[in-house]
């Protein structure tokens, strides 16, 4: 058979034994074929219209975002900064910016940012956008043009996020039902924001009523909040029950959690994990939001991953923000979230560590529900070849992107990147990979 693309002697995603510790990747050629993965072999030696020597290189798949916010993204210092970078300076700076920007804005910054994500490799993105009023569907009518226009390259999947409240904003409802009709995927909600708790509670039972009818997934923002008291993951992981939506609904943020007392945790925890609902926490975006009231000691502002993961809940890192309202920084990296997750959360095991790579790729595909997604057999041919030795390298190094493959086609290459030296009875190169384990 002729193949469009033979990726040759890539080492392959390394494996976490039983007992904790880590067996290296195999090497293996991975050959593609009108998009799909057609074989992963030893040594094929089949012909090919490219061939791309992967020899020392990570082969893996591509890197995953399952919270993003795209309407706003890029805009940073428009119209003004946020100078306390509080999570509530930003909305209301994202409420002055809402009405002066246009759709075409909205949709030039958009994929300007996925430009980004490509040359990381960062190929599924799950955006949320603003359906709280007229303005917000400004944001549905450009995201849903940026699908249509990255659907060759980025799984683009946008959630209905009515962000002023479903109930607190008296257009909310009918504009995030609209966005709905207009062909956004998911069903998404921001209880904690709600003038009272009561509110926030029936916001989410009507929300996720609303997916269950239309069949949709949910992913709402859930307890973004230092209060140990915003409890409406509780809610969330009671309505996931009782609608039948076990393996569709995801809370994000989950930040309240970091404040709650052991006692109702260890009663929560089990809950979340009985109705099947995912947890998507924003490592970057949430140690710097949190914990801004506070004094010494200060909350580190993220929720408990290691936690969660020992309850068997699948937990997948997002990205959240890239220069705009409520963050200054970011670069579409997503091994540099995973990095800076795995420091927050403590997990240096090399099991942890390995895990925490899990939860930029595979866990945070599941969690998006992307069944083509993979390093296997008769799936989509996108993936992404690391200057790394492993995944845990990877992250340590937040590996150069040297090529990335898209649905077969190659969109994105760089040179590596080594430092020359200069010094006597030194090497002439310096490549910060760690030893082989």
């Amino acid at each position: 058979m002729m193949f469009d693309l033979i990726v040759k002697g890539g080492t392959l995603p390394s494996k976490v034994r039983e007992d904790g510790s880590i067996k290296d990747g195999s090497i293996a050629d991975i050959a593609i074929k009108d998009g799909k993965i057609a074989a992963i072999e030893p040594n094929i030696t089949a012909e090919a219209g490219e061939i791309i020597d992967a020899s020392g290189i990570l082969v893996a798949p591509p890197l995953v975002d399952p919270h993003f916010h795209m309407d706003a993204t890029l805009s940073y210092g428009t119209p003004r900064i946020n100078a306390s970078g509080t999570l509530l300076e930003g909305i209301n700076l994202w409420g002055e910016l809402k009405p002066i920007q246009t759709e075409e804005d909205i949709e030039t910054r958009a994929l300007a940012y996925c430009d980004w994500a490509a040359s990381m490799g960062l190929l599924a993105i799950r955006t949320h956008v603003d359906t709280s009023d007229e303005d917000g569907l400004k944001g549905v009518r450009a995201l849903l043009s940026v699908r249509d226009k990255v659907k060759d390259y980025i799984d683009l999947q946008l959630v209905a996020f009515p962000q002023d409240g479903y109930f607190r904003s008296p257009t909310a409802k009918d504009c995030t039902l609209r966005a709905l009709d207009l062909g956004v995927d998911i069903v998404g909600g921001i209880p904690h924001f709600e003038r009272t708790m009561e509110d926030g509670r029936r916001s989410v039972t009507e929300l996720c009523e609303v997916a269950a009818k239309r069949g949709l997934m949910v992913d709402m923002h859930c307890d973004e909040s230092d209060d140990p008291l915003s409890r409406h993951i509780e809610q969330l992981a009671y309505e996931t029950q009782r609608l039948g939506l076990q393996g569709r609904v995801a809370g994000s943020h989950l930040t309240s959690m970091h404040s709650m007392d052991n006692y109702y945790v260890s009663k929560l925890l089990p809950l979340i994990a009985e109705a099947e609902v995912s947890a998507i926490p924003n490592p970057l975006i949430n140690i710097v939001l949190q914990g801004r009231h506070d004094t010494y000691p200060k909350r580190r502002g993220q929720t408990r991953v290691p936690e969660m993961l020992a309850h068997g809940i699948r937990v997948g890192f997002g990205q959240d923000c890239v220069l705009d309202p409520w963050y200054s920084l970011g670069t579409a990296d997503m091994l540099d979230v995973a990095f800076m997750g795995l420091h927050v959360a403590q997990m240096t095991s090399p099991a942890d560590m390995r895990k925490c790579f899990d939860m930029v790729t595979i866990d945070s595909a599941a969690i998006m529900g992307l069944e083509d997604y993979g390093l296997a057999v008769g799936k989509k041919a996108s993936l992404v070849l690391l200057d790394a030795n492993d995944p845990i390298d990877a992250i340590r190094l937040r590996a150069t992107r040297l090529t990335v493959i898209a649905k077969g086609k190659v969109i994105s290459q760089k040179p590596r990147d080594l430092p020359k030296l200069a010094l006597p009875g030194r090497p002439d190169t310096v490549t910060r990979r760690a030893p082989k384990r």
